[in-house]
């Protein structure tokens, strides 16, 4: 058997002492008591809403081999008998033995962060290393304070290339998740306006982002956004740092990984990357210029961790967008053939990526008498710039020629007081009047593109759209 962990290795890294019986391993590491799987170690974390030691016993049940109990909750546990490593703190464990991993591994390590496209570039990532060996990556958004050392836990002691995803919302929260990792490469994707209500400005949030060069290996590469306007900002602090490799991508004259060329439609996207005195045709399987730059900074990567480029270009022509992240759906609408199509973003919002997602959106060809909508949401954590940067949305909706705006979320009437007669505008306070409209609204050749923030609940929308509406499939007739 292969172990990802033996158990006396876990009890080395994480200071615990064992309980009963203990299995000579695991296979696997979960803090979801619902998804856990046969011969897997349970974490008891205590979060902010839950704690996992009132679910212990149905992780045991669903197979568990193994619980990481604190010792403060031991007692409470009862007649539990059952395999335990005991610790003092449940999530310090976790982080221990993550750093236990790291220090195991001789795998190449990339951190990725940004205020857009982390988790597509992380994606991207995984994606293209693949052919060249064996990735671990953080799964979904997995990129704070438990998600990096559960993640950096779950990692195989054989893993090629380790690729981790680093959020924040507040300075100072990446610097101890960076120092978890301490990556070979750090990548800033860029730097928006997200979480403003946090930050005083943009350069604020550049100098959290700018933690990540902080837990660098020694040696270690950065790459940075040439076009993006905290670059200068950002190439001064790693340098003030000590770092020695300092990349960047975009399509600048100076960028070392650079975009001469983009075409893209509303299926997928070419770009032609010069990089190393030489101009690659690039195509990509997912649509919109975002991605096209997301894949410059991946590319880069593959370059700078000797993979191979050749396979990594491959492997774009058969990306794919993500659920929440511009997948696309092709549903059957109406009592003939009639189709419409739904771009998903509802995973999340900020005012850089709902221009992102517009931009998707003006790319799409409706059929027939089809209209593009974009049913939008609040951005949240803004403060006090949120009628401001919802208000601008209106610039780039008139500039894409969206004729029609669907809206919910109390900082959504900002942007529907700022729209002109000629858009269409249908706004409601709550999101679920709002669905209630769009599943009566949308008619056959719609383009719908869907966005908010995460907590405004969009994906809601999304999830009553695929309810109700089925797939359509290549077979019927369009009408």
């Amino acid at each position: 058997m292969s172990w990802l962990w033996t158990t006396e290795d876990m009890i080395a890294a994480m200071a615990g002492r064992p309980f009963g019986a203990l299995p000579e391993g695991i296979t696997g590491i979960s803090i979801d008591s619902r998804s856990i799987t046969s011969g897997e170690a349970f974490f008891a974390i205590k979060g902010d809403r839950v704690d996992g030691h009132d679910y212990a016993s149905m992780a045991m049940a669903n197979g568990a081999s193994l619980l990481v109990v604190s010792e403060a909750r031991l007692p409470a546990m009862g007649r539990l008998t059952v395999p335990m490593i005991v610790v003092e703190d449940v999530l310090a464990a976790l982080g221990r033995l993550g750093q236990a991993s790291r220090e195991r591994s001789r795998a190449k390590i990339i951190a990725v962060t940004g205020s857009v496209g982390k988790t597509t570039t992380k994606e991207m990532l995984r994606h293209v290393l693949s052919p060249s060996g064996k990735v671990h990556a953080s799964v979904a958004s997995f990129n704070n304070h438990w998600g990096v050392p559960l993640t950096l836990a779950r990692m195989p002691d054989d893993t090629d290339y380790g690729v981790f995803e680093v959020g924040m919302n507040h300075p100072g929260e990446i610097r101890p998740l960076v120092t978890m990792i301490r990556p070979d490469v750090a990548v800033i994707t860029t730097i928006a306006p997200a979480h403003l209500g946090n930050f005083k400005s943009i350069k604020e949030i550049a100098a959290a982002k700018a933690e990540i060069f902080e837990g660098l290996e020694a040696g270690g590469h950065v790459v940075l956004n040439r076009d993006n306007d905290q670059f200068n900002f950002l190439d001064r602090t790693a340098q003030s740092l000590g770092v020695e490799h300092i990349h960047s991508f975009g399509q600048h004259a100076k960028a070392e990984f650079r975009l001469a060329e983009f075409n893209g439609s509303d299926e997928n996207s070419t770009l032609w990357l010069t990089i190393g005195g030489e101009t690659l045709e690039v195509a990509i399987g997912a649509p919109g210029r975002h991605i096209a730059e997301n894949a410059l900074a991946a590319l880069g990567v593959v370059r700078i961790v000797g993979a191979d480029l050749e396979k990594a270009i491959a492997a774009l022509a058969t990306l794919k967008p993500e659920k929440g992240r511009g997948k696309r759906h092709r549903l059957s609408i109406g009592s003939g053939n009639g189709s419409f199509t739904l771009i998903d973003e509802s995973y999340n919002a900020n005012p850089a990526s709902m221009r992102a997602a517009i931009a998707l959106l003006a790319a799409a060809e409706p059929t027939g008498r089809g209209r593009r909508i974009a049913v939008l949401g609040d951005m949240l954590e803004m403060g006090e710039y949120a009628e401001k940067v919802h208000t601008d949305l209106a610039g780039p909706l008139l500039a894409a020629g969206i004729e029609h705006v669907w809206l919910a979320g109390a900082d959504m009437a900002a942007l529907k007081e700022s729209l002109p007669e000629s858009v269409h505008v249908e706004y409601r306070e709550k999101t679920s009047e709002l669905t209630d409209y769009v599943l009566n609204a949308v008619a056959p050749g719609d383009v719908l593109m869907v966005k908010s923030s995460l907590g405004i609940g969009f994906g809601k929308i999304v999830a009553a759209l695929l309810d109700k509406f089925p797939a359509f499939s290549d077979t019927q007739r369009e009408l």
